[in-house]
């Protein structure tokens, strides 16, 4: 079934919001880290030697480090309890030496299954190459997979599994909030209005000149001799209004469609068609006559049937309406969800919808 979803405001009152919900503080960011490692302890699902190379050469390197020579019996070596895998986290920002974070670890060779295993000591890098974290524990996959001789079920993804405060961090990413003088704040929407509403917040609560917008993303704040990190921390909790542009966005794959508050149509007449085409093929079977050395065949009787909708009238959808006033408009048309698309789309293109029309 089609399904609209509507983000429609209940009378003319909209919500505030904290200054911290839509935006960040530039240069405060997560760090991605990522690693290579061996996963132990797989019952028999783990890579096959012979076709991941790169497992059985770490798996010799490995062994060698503990002081195990099997360089001599490389070839012999058969064990399908072992996996190479990728292992990846996120630094959060402002994280110091010792602290624990998640880890996901993702099959690399041709492993069924990582379930049960364990992940080795894994150094995780940054894109400087450096080490910030290393990994380490008993991974969990969340799936589920059974076969027998015939079928097999699996739900989730086995090669997948996640190691909660599975990494320690080892080296923090040298970031002083205290010592910048002049932050900024960043729109994770950019727009003109809802940046100069939350310029002039902060400058109504701190003072003026604090708060200066520099284009529909960036506000730069003058924290010069005062508390940065105090006064970052009561402009995050000032609310303000924010603004967003008319869009409506169409998904016809699945039939949603997201209208936002501030949609609004032109004057236009709409007359929706109701044609269905209707394709039946019957089998029948063909006997030959009697003696005439013939073979019966089947064939197919096609019938084609064309059917118009009857009483559908062309209506006025006026302009100027509100969200709820221009969705009952639409609806008031009788069309179905799908057809309703349809006429988004040619309402634009008549030049009548005021907002952006993104179709996905």
């Amino acid at each position: 079934m089609l399904v609209i979803s509507l983000l429609a405001c209940i009378g003319t009152a909209r919500a505030e919001v904290r200054i911290k919900d839509i935006t960040d503080i530039q240069g405060i960011r997560d760090n991605q880290l990522i690693g290579y490692g061996l996963v132990v302890g797989l019952n028999g699902t783990g890579d096959s030697l012979n076709n991941a190379i790169f497992t059985r050469q770490s798996l010799i390197g490995m062994l060698e480090r503990l002081g195990v020579n099997t360089e001599d019996q490389a070839a012999s070596l058969q064990t399908k309890d072992i996996a190479a895998v990728m292992v990846t986290a996120s630094l959060p920002a402002f994280s110091h030496s010792g602290e624990q974070i998640d880890v996901t670890v993702s099959a690399l060779g041709d492993a069924k299954d990582l379930t049960g295993g364990t992940l080795l000591v894994t150094p995780l890098l940054g894109a400087d190459g450096q080490v910030y974290a290393v990994a380490q524990g008993s991974l969990v996959t969340g799936a589920i997979k059974a076969s027998g001789a015939n079928s097999s079920f699996t739900q989730g993804v086995p090669t997948v599994g996640r190691i909660t405060n599975g990494a320690i961090v080892e080296r923090s990413v040298n970031f002083t909030l205290a010592t910048e003088t002049d932050p900024k704040l960043e729109l994770r929407n950019p727009d003109f209005t809802t940046a100069e509403r939350i310029a002039d917040a902060i400058n109504a609560d701190l003072g003026p000149g604090i708060a200066t917008m520099d284009d529909p993303r960036t506000i730069t704040l003058d924290l010069k001799g005062r508390n940065v990190v105090g006064d970052l921390a009561a402009i995050e909790d000032l609310k303000v209004e924010p603004s967003s542009p008319a869009t409506v966005v169409v998904d016809e794959a699945t039939g949603t469609i997201v209208m936002g508050a501030d949609v609004r149509i032109s004057t236009v007449a709409i007359a929706q068609g109701n044609l269905t085409v209707q394709v039946t093929n019957t089998p029948v079977v063909s006997q030959p006559g009697p003696l005439s050395n013939g073979q019966t065949v089947s064939t197919a009787q096609t019938t084609i049937a064309v059917k118009k909708g009857k009483g559908k009238k062309m209506a006025i959808v006026k302009g100027s309406v509100s969200l709820r006033q221009l969705v009952s408009g639409l609806n008031s048309l009788g069309v179905a969800p799908h057809d309703m698309i349809s006429i988004l789309q040619a309402i634009k293109a008549a030049g009548a919808l005021q907002a952006q029309l993104v179709v996905q």
